[in-house]
């Protein structure tokens, strides 16, 4: 699981998706100003939307791939899906979902986060690959399992031939939630759920990284790696919505056959 610098930049990458492009960006190496500072990928954070083109245009460029080949997604914490054929029109307001799937070597699947957990999944029998965004609501609503019952009905993937990964996300150890939360959780994840809450001074910490491990098991996936990597606790690489209370910028997520 190492970091990697090109061009100014530093990413992160997975052990388990070696020889796919792939990343997940810090916030090092670009142009925004604070509080911002400095690869912001958002476009909705307040943030001059000159400053995040340049932004996505030096992400796109230490991978290699070209920046006219992303496909992108307004996130709504929701499960639905969107199979992307070829890259977006830019000119047109991107369509809400939170999964995105491509088995094209043309598109380039990105994503934004500040605290919620990015989730990457790759079939390379069937050359597809697939991006998530799950904060709490969308892994109480079972993101994991749509992404890949949508990965089986549109490309045939068997979940058993998928390697997944988890990024870096708000860990266990700074996720405080409170008792409405906690009781969506116990809800959704059953008798698994008291493995996922830590209950302090009447709220609860929720462990994110566990609950869509379990997600992912529960739907057949056996290849799961976890980045482990909590955002809260790194400010100098991460943004976190959290931990600098919503003045904060977003990091990017991409991946591409």
């Amino acid at each position: 699981m190492p970091f990697h610098s090109a061009n100014g930049l530093r990413y992160f990458t997975f052990d388990n998706l070696a020889g796919l492009t792939h990343a997940v960006f810090t916030r090092q190496g670009g142009v925004s100003p604070a509080p911002w500072d400095s690869l912001n990928l958002g476009g909705s954070v307040g943030d001059d939307l000159a400053h995040v083109r340049e932004n996505r245009l030096r992400a796109f460029s230490a991978l290699g791939r070209d920046p006219a080949s992303i496909h992108d997604v307004w996130l709504v914490h929701g499960t639905d899906v969107v199979h992307a054929d070829a890259p977006r029109d830019l000119a047109l307001k991107p369509p809400q979902a939170d999964i995105v799937t491509t088995d094209r070597a043309a598109v380039t699947l990105f994503m934004r986060y500040a605290d919620c957990v990015p989730l990457f999944f790759y079939a390379s029998q069937k050359g597809v690959i697939a991006l998530a965004h799950a904060g709490w609501l969308g892994t109480v609503r079972n993101v994991a399992k749509a992404a890949l019952e949508a990965l089986r009905a549109r490309y045939n993937v068997d979940p058993r031939d998928v390697r997944a990964a988890i990024g870096p996300s708000i860990g266990p150890d700074h996720y405080e939630v409170g008792a409405d939360v906690a009781a969506q959780v116990r809800a959704a994840f059953g008798k698994d759920a008291e493995s996922l809450l830590e209950p302090r001074n009447g709220k609860f910490r929720l462990d994110l990284w566990r609950a869509n491990h379990l997600q992912l098991e529960a739907a057949g996936v056996t290849e799961v790696e976890v980045a482990g990597l909590c955002t809260a606790c790194r400010l100098d690489d991460w943004f976190s919505h959290r931990a600098e209370k919503g003045k904060t910028g977003r990091f990017g997520a991409l991946i591409g056959l």
